[in-house]
């Protein structure tokens, strides 16, 4: 891409080429619709195709796992954790009193739901928004029903049930379901150009996301059916590897999207298309530029770093870790932690959002990392998020816990409001007003971020444990009750009584049907110094953080674990290698990264002229407090800092609003040594821009003092 060159201008630009190329793969399409199913060789055509049957729809959790031969880690259904009063418990109430149903209205009033009614004669509206504006409503309709697994929702179920009887109504007999390439725009239906940035196959794949969650939420099989007459009606038949026509995916989504229709299924063609698609088709010859910004067209396991497309990538990733677990193909494994390892280490944003640009909304080279202009779209972070819980469930290896905490508590957190109704689309780690920019808005034309936190908030209770060959998994600290099993069978309840994120004690009650010898794995996070771990009052030995303590014994009902994490507030310091940071420091305590807000300095002191005065001992100084009346409820920290003076020899401090000069001769004494005290407070970054528009940043100057 080039550097001045916006997604969307780059996209709209690409299409204009579609039609050049359309017209005969438009007439076969046009042609394949005629086709009764039962003409379609090796098609699906009855509705009630056989699913695989163990586990049921009740007990598939968020990934269905249960048969993955590669896979260490197996998921627990969402159903099966209650998730307590606390911090998630506020932050999932409005999610579903709040975000779901508005996000519904804003869906209906910019034209996404009339987009499917004008197509079988129920409105008479012109086609509204991208190419992509299906998705919406498909990834809304996955939060919905992730919002189900969780409590019974009946009227929410109805809006739901009526969405879906309207996006069935409009899928051709060929299987071939989209609301934009209709009409005029069907002669560029799935063209190679189409592909690449045309979004047909990701809506199709954010379709049957939905679809699962529906499925696993109700039992209904009418939007999953739909999908399943999409992947085997109209894909299989006529595209795929020569003599078929070629695919590429374009923006990767529809890998994990057919990966999980195979663990639903067991339609090995299903698993094989996914592969066919990673390993790209060398009939669509895709320029350096595209590959790198579409993350898609070439085999992924020539891939050797994180680029492009922040979102693209991190779907690609998370597909082709699907892939890994059903095939164990070891070429995808070591790609796998090639591409984690180049993003970890010189990548990632301490929030754990990714996409430090907002030309192609991409990564940049390694340690780019502006701070104000970065982009770190809130997608991007639940696209972390997710590879990151397939990454853990393939090993068990606590470092991909660290890196989904990390994102899920900064990165996705900060992209919804305190009250639901306003959304971050970027996420940047530093922000002034002036630049005019409003950073939470209730709308977006592309308006895929919102929906993507409404449905991780909605499934969140699914990523609190796994089960294991051996015993259960503890990820995730809440007030929460597991209800499941061991994979023996015996029945297990876990109950979680903590204060976490704003204290590290953790009281784990675990209480099996019958006494079990089993393990119980034990997350101590990497962010702590020390833990300590007890069994029924008995302390434990070797707990280290960044790993899984293993608690292998005969446990009983009543059994209890006491944990304690120490969270004392860290200083952290950048790489020397990301220049923006150089001389200034981050703030975390526990999971959460801290920022400073222009609102809570004293005298509203510009926050360009605070610094963070620490000791030489780092860390020491801060002060906790809770203020139950702020934000929601946090713990604020604070600390003393020094503002720095005009000198009194004619030096001037400007702000980034100041008059003076871009460039002015060099003045020794332009800026004063002299500095006055101006105790600092820092609030958890997400919940930053939730009061007025007011400069931020996480990364603070340092003096060491």
């Amino acid at each position: 891409m080039k550097k001045n060159i916006s997604r969307r201008t780059f996209v709209a630009s690409a299409l204009t080429g579609a039609a050049i190329s359309s017209l005969q793969t438009g007439l076969r399409s046009f042609a394949r619709d005629l086709r009764p199913p039962s003409a379609l060789p090796g098609a699906a055509t009855d509705s009630e195709a056989p699913l695989a049957n163990s586990p049921s729809w009740q007990e598939q959790g968020v990934l269905n796992l249960a048969k993955s031969p590669h896979a260490k880690l197996h998921s627990v259904p969402v159903r099966a954790v209650a998730i307590g009063s606390g911090f998630w418990a506020g932050r999932r109430s409005a999610n579903v009193k709040s975000s779901i149903p508005t996000m519904h209205d804003e869906l209906e009033s910019h034209g996404r739901m009339n987009n499917f009614r004008r197509l079988v004669g129920k409105s008479d509206a012109p086609q509204i928004g991208k190419f992509y504006s299906d998705s919406d409503v498909y990834k809304w309709t996955e939060a919905a029903s992730f919002a189900m697994q969780s409590e019974d929702l009946p009227q929410l179920r109805a809006t739901v049930e009526n969405l879906i009887e309207l996006v069935c109504s409009v899928q051709k007999s060929s299987g071939y379901l989209n609301t934009y390439y209709v009409g005029d725009r069907a002669a560029q239906s799935m063209t190679p150009v189409a592909q690449e940035t045309g979004h047909e196959l990701y809506n199709i794949g954010h379709m049957l996301q939905g679809a699962f969650a529906n499925y696993r939420a109700t039992g209904d099989r009418r939007l999953l059916d739909a999908g399943m007459r999409f992947v085997n009606d109209f894909l299989l038949p006529d595209y795929g590897p020569a003599p078929k026509q070629p695919i590429i995916s374009g923006h990767p989504e529809i890998e994990m999207a057919l990966v999980e229709l195979y663990r639903i299924t067991g339609d090995k063609r299903h698993l094989d298309l996914a592969g066919y698609i990673l390993q790209g088709d060398s009939r669509i010859i895709v320029p350096t530029l595209l590959n790198t910004y579409l993350f898609s067209g070439t085999p992924f396991t020539a891939r050797t770093r994180v680029e492009g497309h922040a979102v693209r990538c991190m779907y690609a990733c998370c597909g082709a870790t699907d892939y890994y677990m059903e095939t164990g193909d070891a070429a995808y494994w070591k790609t796998l932690n090639a591409l984690w390892d180049d993003m970890t280490k010189s990548k990632m944003y301490v929030t754990g959002g990714i996409g430090a640009h907002a030309q192609g909304e991409s990564f940049g080279d390694s340690y780019d990392l502006p701070n104000a202009g970065a982009y770190a779209e809130t997608c991007a972070a639940v696209g972390n998020f997710m590879w990151n819980w397939r990454m853990l469930a393939a090993s068990g290896d606590a470092k991909f816990t660290d890196v989904l905490e990390r994102a899920l508590y900064n990165g996705i957190n900060s992209g919804m409001s305190l009250e639901g109704t306003l959304y971050c689309y970027r996420n940047p780690l530093a922000y002034d007003p002036a630049s005019g920019v409003q950073i939470r808005n209730a709308w977006y034309d592309t308006t895929c971020c919102p929906p993507n936190v409404e449905r991780t908030f909605a499934s969140l209770p699914g990523y609190f444990y796994s089960t294991s060959s051996d015993g259960i998994y503890l990820h995730l600290f809440g007030n929460s009750e597991l209800r499941w099993r061991l994979e023996d069978g015996t029945p297990l309840g876990v109950t979680q009584k903590t204060n976490y994120p704003w204290d590290g004690d953790v009281e784990i009650s675990v209480s099996p049907a019958t006494p079990r010898e089993f393990t119980f794995y034990l997350r101590i996070p990497s962010w702590t110094r020390r833990a300590t771990v007890a069994v029924n009052g008995t302390t434990m030995s070797d707990a280290q953080p960044g790993a899984y303590f293993p608690l292998r014994r005969r446990w009983s009902s009543g059994d209890v674990i006491q944990l304690h994490l120490e969270m004392t507030p860290q200083v952290l310091q950048a790489n020397p290698y990301v220049a923006e940071d150089t001389g200034r420091v981050a703030i975390q305590r526990g999971p959460l990264v801290y920022c400073l807000e222009r609102l809570d300095q004293p005298n509203g002191a510009a926050i360009g002229e605070l610094s963070l005065a620490l000791v030489t001992t780092g860390d020491a100084g801060f002060a906790t407090e809770f203020r139950s009346d702020l934000l929601g409820g946090v713990v604020v920290l604070h600390h003393s800092g020094v503002s720095l003076e005009p000198s009194g020899a004619g030096g001037t401090i400007f702000s980034r609003n100041s008059s003076g000069p871009l460039y002015a001769p060099y003045q020794p004494q332009a800026r004063a040594n002299s500095k006055a005290g101006a105790p600092l407070t820092f609030i958890p970054y997400y919940v930053w821009a939730n009061r007025q528009q007011s400069a931020m940043e996480v990364w603070t100057p340092v003096t060491q003092v």
